[in-house]
């Protein structure tokens, strides 16, 4: 009697002659494309690790200083084209304290570089463009041009007080901050190209977005003002104007738009005045310490220079008036 199995010879084709299911496999045509592009991303992330001065904060940074600088120039003659209608002229008693006090905090920033990132190059000699406006305002491009709108002015009393702000500027620009979110999108733009990838119909990339806005673009720009308050705090004692103004410029601020609404922290590009004000509490005996250094008596020189200087801008502004 012959017996005989139907179905065991089926070629290694599975049971019952069927072929092994390939449902669940990745095809090669996403597979290389996304290795490749994961390893573009991490190895994008190893090679342009940098290290922000004074704060040492780790960062990626993969913008070069001269790529920083050419566009720095173009957006600075970009927007004296777009503002040169309300542009103060270089002879106003509000541009000349601002470029006044701006040397000042430069000279002291030169330091800090040469102390913090020798290898950095100073670049072109620092520009003030002051914009008649009500709004309170006042930004840094690369390659040191800096413009302060006439409305921070009921925010900023004395010259104390716009050395904060302009601590504050010149510290966003002597970190690379700029360079910093221009290397921050790039690297997101990336992930965004790797989530099409692993999901061709889009839907992840619609969740990514908003998520990287949330999770990587605010908190990084929430660090850049945090770190150009610390920095520029140092800046404004090195140069002898009293550290403390910068807690008073904030506190104004703060007290000036407590009316209005403003959204919170972790949907902010910027820290709120609360956070602010409690930075300055913790980093001020630091910077009183850098002011009063030498038993204060470097900056009693200073400051009587300061006045002296204050008055002859004074006399010369009279003068003008008087001639118009």
């Amino acid at each position: 009697m012959r017996t005989e199995f139907q179905g065991t010879r089926n070629n290694g084709q599975g049971p019952a002659g069927r072929r092994p299911s390939t449902r669940g496999s990745i095809p090669a045509y996403i597979l290389f494309p996304a290795g490749f592009f994961g390893g573009s991303i991490v190895f994008t992330y190893w090679y342009f690790q940098d290290e922000a001065p004074f704060t040492k904060r780790r960062r990626i940074l993969a913008t070069s200083r001269e790529w920083e600088r050419h566009q720095g120039d173009l957006q600075y003659k970009h927007l004296l084209q777009h503002y040169r209608k309300d542009i103060l002229p270089p002879n106003h008693r509000a541009s000349v304290t601002v470029k006044r006090v701006g040397s000042r905090i430069v000279d002291a920033a030169n330091k800090f570089i040469m102390e913090n990132k020798p290898e950095e190059s100073l670049g072109s000699p620092y520009t003030y463009t002051v914009i008649r406006s009500d709004q309170a305002n006042a930004f840094v491009l690369p390659n040191n041009h800096i413009f302060v709108f006439t409305g921070l002015f009921q925010f900023v009393r004395n010259e104390d007080d716009l050395a904060a702000v302009l601590g504050h500027e010149t510290a966003h620009n002597i970190a690379r901050h700029a360079g910093e979110r221009v290397s921050g999108s790039i690297l997101i733009n990336m992930l965004a190209r790797f989530t099409l990838l692993l999901d061709p119909s889009g839907v992840l990339y619609t969740l990514f977005l908003p998520a990287a806005t949330l999770l990587h673009d605010l908190p990084h720009s929430r660090d850049h003002e945090i770190e150009a308050d610390y920095i520029g705090l140092y800046l404004a004692a090195e140069a002898c104007y009293n550290p403390k103004a910068a807690k008073r410029v904030f506190a104004a601020m703060k007290e000036g738009y407590s009316k209005g609404t403003t959204p919170p922290e972790f949907i902010s590009t910027h820290p709120s005045y609360d956070t602010r004000l409690s930075n300055f509490d913790s980093w001020l005996p630091g910077a009183m310490e850098k002011y009063h250094a030498d038993g204060g008596r470097k900056c009693e020189i200073i400051r009587r220079e300061m006045k002296l200087a204050r008055q002859r801008a004074a006399v010369e502004a009279m003068r003008r008036e008087r001639k118009h």
